[in-house]
Parts: structure tokens; C-alpha cells; sequence
């Protein structure tokens, strides 16, 4: 499984990091690569020639030197992050040029557009620890994990990470509106349905609501939209390299697009209430869940029926025991003094707390 169980606090400000600089006078590939790299949400600089400025060459992140530019750019600094693209399959002349400017790789489009856009994302977003993603799940209906996930997400943005919330439940009513930010500007899920390949995780970020120091992808009020697996890939993706904190909540069913989610946690967090019924439904959600997820837990919610406790009920699952979130009656519907997690006082903003001191600290939440 990808990732790591730590983080990086977020910090106070961030500049968006340079674009690439493109140089050629080849008016169709500089259409293409102006395409490529607004796909990868960079603001490149273009020239017809190695730029005056020194700076300019030296500085910026990757260097796309089209194939009618490489004569011109023969006695350029030599650096690395220079890449010679151009569109002749069958030129036996291009490794010459390539090894003129000293480039680092050769690239034909439109074969390499793929690996090109990749490359652009990551060298401007940077390439840094992904985010620690955890999800939540019910293990029967109304076990709480909606608001279980809300209140990770909140406590992890009050603590000063860099935290997103993704609603992967279509049927839930959307964590927006548990949030209070359902009139909050932004993107929702049907904006994002027909994703495919590389999602700038930038872009994905600054185009979602922000709503209790957070960003949220939820659904709308309109009808449903199936997300496909490809999309679900790509958005999660995205999120989890901007690092920091990601919380995903999830429906019972594993479908496609699920399991697609699965594969991208950390850690998974199944919610089971203290009673016989919850515990059986909750075994069965396991089971499918745990065919994907590697490291999946159990949080334990009273009351508990008679003779049973947290450690009982784990055990009945088959989970180890992430840790117990004790009944606190009025989370369960929206609360007048804020979502789930914001006031920081009650057990569960006290379950939140610890849980993510002991996940960002790299021992995981056993």
C-alpha cells in the first residue's frame, strides 16, 4: 500500500511553485505542450531560444526544448530537467541533438503526453510525503462514521494540517451540509465524474469548498452521479500528494469505485456499535473491506448491550481496536454549536486528538 503513516504540519503560506520553460517556434507543439501543461494545472514561460536571463534557464523547474530549438540551444548551461520533445518518430538524428544540449530524455509526442503531463505535475507541485489517508466506514447504518470522519477532518484542520474531507458515499446527503458548508463556493463530485489520468492536486485543492478551515468534495443537491473507478483514482490521487491529512468516508457496499478508495488508505477505520446486530453486520463489511484494505481497525461506540465491552466487540469483529468513542447522544444530528470536532471539548473531539497524535507521530493508531 502507498503512503506512510506521517505528515507534515501545513504550512502558513505557500507559493505556487514556477512553471516549466518551453522553448520553440513550432506553433502546433507549442499548442500541445501548452495543452500538456495546463492539464498538470503549470504556467509555463516560453521563448524561441535559450532566454537572455540567465536565471531564467538556470531556475526554472524543467526545461521542454522542442526539436526545431535544439540547435539554438547548443551551448546552454548544462543542467538537469531538460527534455528534447518533438513529433518525428523515425528521426536517427534526434539522440544527436539530445546529447548536444545534455537533455535528459528524449520525448515523442503523442505517444509520451501521458508521462509528460506527470512530469510537469510533479515539478511543480513538488514531490514531497503524501498525505496520510485514513478512511471511515459503518459497520451497519447509522453506526456514526459520517460523523466520525467529519470530526477527524475538523480536529486535523484546528491542529494545523493540511486537511481535505472526501465524501465517496453518493447516498449519504453529503458531509457538506454535516459541515454547515453546503453554500460554500466551490466543486462537488459531479464536477470531477469524468476525470481520467493525472488530476493537478493544486488545482483539485483550490477549486473545492473551504468550510471549517478544511477542503471538502461532497456531492450536490442534484441528481446522482455514478463516479467511475478511473475518476475515483485520479481525485484521491491528486489529494493525497498535496500531503498533510486526507479523510475519506466511505459507504458498507465495496463496489468499483470503493474499492478503487481502499486501495488508496492507509489506514481504515470501521465504526461498530456496542451491540449483537452491529457486531454481525460489522463482520461482513470487514470481510469485504479487509480483501483490499491491508491495515483495518475497529472504533467501538456505546452503549453497549449488556456483557459486552470495546475490547468484546473487536475481538467479535476480528479488527485490532483503534480506540472507543463513548455515546455522546447529540452528535448524531447537527449540532447548534458547530459540525462534529469543532469545539474540541467531548469525547469524541478527545478520540480525534489522540488518534491523530498517535497516526502523525509514525507509530500508526494502535
Amino acid at each position: 500500500m502507498a503512503g506512510t503513516i506521517t505528515s507534515d504540519p501545513q504550512p502558513a503560506a505557500e507559493g505556487r511553485r514556477a512553471g516549466p520553460l518551453i522553448v520553440t517556434e513550432d506553433a502546433e507543439l507549442l499548442d500541445d505542450l501548452l495543452r500538456l501543461c495546463a492539464a498538470a494545472g503549470a504556467e509555463p514561460e516560453v521563448h524561441h531560444a535559450v532566454p537572455e536571463r540567465i536565471d531564467c534557464w538556470e531556475g526554472a523547474p524543467l526545461v521542454l526544448v522542442g526539436d526545431d530549438a535544439a540547435a539554438r540551444c547548443r551551448g546552454a548551461t548544462r543542467r538537469r530537467g531538460v527534455l528534447l520533445v518533438g513529433r518525428d518518430q523515425d528521426d536517427p538524428e534526434v539522440w544527436r541533438r539530445a546529447v548536444e544540449i545534455g537533455a535528459d530524455s528524449v520525448l515523442r509526442l503523442p505517444d509520451a503526453e501521458g508521462w509528460l503531463v506527470d512530469r510537469i505535475a510533479d515539478v511543480v507541485e513538488g514531490v514531497g510525503r503524501q498525505a496520510l489517508t485514513v478512511g471511515v466506514i459503518g459497520g451497519r447504518g447509522g453506526a456514526g462514521a459520517s460523523t466520525l470522519a467529519c470530526a477527524l477532518a475538523v480536529s486535523a484542520a484546528r491542529a494545523g494540517r493540511r486537511t481535505m474531507l472526501v465524501d465517496a458515499d453518493p447516498l449519504g446527503g453529503g458531509l457538506d451540509v454535516l459541515l454547515g458548508g453546503e453554500q460554500a463556493e466551490g466543486r462537488r463530485w459531479p464536477d470531477f465524474a469524468a476525470s481520467k489520468g493525472r488530476v493537478a492536486g493544486g488545482a483539485l485543492e483550490e477549486s473545492l469548498p473551504s468550510v471549517q478551515g478544511l477542503r471538502v468534495l461532497s456531492w450536490d443537491r442534484g441528481d446522482s452521479v455514478v463516479v467511475p473507478p478511473e475518476a475515483m483514482r485520479s481525485v484521491l490521487a491528486a489529494a493525497r500528494r498535496r500531503g498533510g491529512v486526507v479523510v475519506v468516508d466511505l459507504p458498507r457496499r465495496v463496489d468499483e469505485p470503493v474499492t478503487e478508495a481502499l486501495a488508496q488508505l492507509d489506514l481504515g477505520l470501521l465504526v461498530v456499535p456496542g451491540e449483537l446486530r452491529a457486531v454481525a453486520a460489522a463482520r461482513r463489511v470487514a470481510s469485504m473491506a479487509g480483501m483490499v484494505l491491508r491495515d483495518l481497525r475497529a472504533v467501538v461506540r456505546g452503549p453497549y448491550a449488556e456483557g459486552l465491552d470495546d475490547a468484546w466487540v473487536a475481538r467479535a469483529v476480528g479488527l485490532p481496536l483503534a480506540g472507543e468513542v463513548p455515546v455522546e447522544h447529540d452528535l448524531l444530528t447537527a449540532r447548534a454549536d458547530g459540525p462534529p470536532g469543532s469545539s474540541g471539548r467531548g469525547p469524541l473531539a478527545r478520540f480525534c486528538g489522540a488518534f491523530w497524535e498517535r497516526a502523525l507521530a509514525g507509530g500508526g493508531a494502535s
